[in-house]
């Protein structure tokens, strides 16, 4: 017996075409009918003993069977994933007796009918949580209301891993279709969704000694790796400089494209990958800049800091250094600033201000749309030029500073960007700073 399972030159693996290959058989050896059969599609692995076993990949089947209106039956641990994205009735079986039954017409299959469940996003983390660092949160603020990128530079200890992990929550939900986008291409890789936190962005925060496959996505039949994953979400990459340069050099182009193309001699594979980039690093191998603890001089620093590519940093809308907290304030414990909920609503508005005008968030504008939505007055634009050329700025970070700006008028309501915005703009700019600052002690 032949089984052809065409097209020959797109790869195969799992077990999930198990159950559409037995039911063929079935029909070719004339036990069961085609007239029904041929309204369904069919996905899931078949154990020894008929029984149905979950597989990967059944939300894109889910819309694929949808964008030709028919039916999928999928194994009924799967069936859950198939009501979450489904437009249509979906069924769902636990052996392969059961699915016989409903081809014959003797049975009929449960059906997981269109069920969009309700989203439990609940606040987990709270910036209160977080004592002190003022200047950071406001940042995190500043990032979730344009979807900027954010690089954290501070010694170890001082909360800069505590500040990313809340990042998430000040986000929105995502819309339906972003979830179903995002929750696709997760179950490539992993056979069970979280139905009820499905509309919670994700939260990526792979291992500094991830390989690039792992990073972007590859393997002879290939697979997304972490920032495929993270799409629509957010990419945490602590200790930066430990990754390996040429991984870290993979992002750029994602970055800006939004998504990621796998090429394998069978062909290429595109994976999505809109997502904002976090980044954290201490700000030389000690973990010291400054002070007796540093042990390190501008040389050593500056090399290890030039792990991480010009044009990556330039990626960066926001740098922020993060700074131990002034001795007591621990003790006494300190100024805990507004909750998440209130920095939220407050994202939120500027969000809703930001999308009405540009139909985009602010750190996706093009340089024509800047001209259009961020116009500047000529003193304001003068002295963002002389900022410029004090730091040695590239043309990209003059478009970022912009963005940043305003994103910042933004949260304040103010249609125009004002030389105030612009000053606080760059004041997100520390890893240009330290990088002159130690080329000229380097000298």
């Amino acid at each position: 017996m032949t089984v052809n399972l065409a097209p020959a030159d797109l790869p195969k693996e799992g077990g999930r075409f198990d159950l559409p290959i037995a039911l063929g058989i079935l029909v070719a050896s004339d036990q069961l009918p085609t007239s029904k059969i041929a309204q369904h599609e069919f996905i899931g692995e078949l154990a020894l003993s008929g029984e149905l076993r979950s597989v990967k990949g059944v939300l894109p089947a889910t819309l694929a069977a949808d964008s030709v209106e028919r039916c999928l039956v999928v194994p009924h641990h799967n069936g859950d994933q198939a009501a979450l994205v489904g437009k249509g009735a979906h069924k769902s079986a636990q052996t392969l007796l059961e699915v016989c039954a409903d081809m014959c017409g003797q049975a009929q299959l449960g059906l997981y009918r269109t069920e969009h469940h309700q989203a439990d996003v609940s606040v987990l983390r709270d910036l209160q949580d977080i004592i002190g660092q003022q200047q950071g949160k406001r940042a995190l603020e500043i990032a979730a209301a344009g979807n900027h990128n954010l690089l954290f530079l501070g010694p170890p200890g001082t909360g800069k891993t505590m500040l990313a992990s809340r990042l998430r929550d000040l986000l929105p939900e995502m819309s339906d279709d972003e979830a179903m986008e995002t929750a696709s291409v997760a179950s490539l890789t992993q056979q069970e969704i979280n139905q009820y936190n499905w509309k919670q962005r994700p939260f990526r925060s792979p291992h500094h000694s991830s390989s690039m496959a792992a990073l972007v996505g590859g393997g002879s039949v290939p697979r997304p790796g972490e920032i495929s994953l993270a799409h629509n979400g957010l990419l945490f990459l602590d200790e930066m400089p430990e990754f390996e340069r040429k991984v870290l050099d993979s992002l750029r182009e994602p970055l800006e494209s939004g998504e990621i193309i796998i090429s394998r001699v069978a062909g290429k594979t595109r994976f999505p990958a809109r997502f904002q980039l976090v980044g954290a690093l201490n700000p030389s191998p000690t973990g010291y800049y400054e002070g007796n603890q540093a042990r390190a001089n501008p040389q050593i620093i500056l090399r290890y800091l030039n792990r991480l590519s010009g044009p990556l940093l330039d990626r960066f809308d926001m740098s922020l250094e993060i700074p131990l907290l002034p001795k007591g304030m621990l003790a006494e414990g300190g100024d805990r600033g507004e909750t998440t909920q209130v920095v939220k609503q407050r994202v939120k508005q500027a969000r809703q201000l930001m999308l009405s005008r540009n139909h985009k968030s602010n750190a996706l504008l093009g340089s024509r749309e800047i001209e259009k939505y961020c116009p500047l007055r000529r003193e304001d634009a003068e002295f963002l030029e002389t900022a410029l050329h004090r730091l040695g700025l590239s043309i990209r970070a003059y478009h970022r500073i912009i963005k940043v700006a305003r994103t910042i008028a933004d949260l304040e309501g103010n249609e125009q960007i004002e030389k105030k915005h612009l000053s606080e703009a760059l004041g997100y700019r520390a890893m240009d700073r330290l990088l002159k600052q130690l080329t000229a002690q380097a000298v």
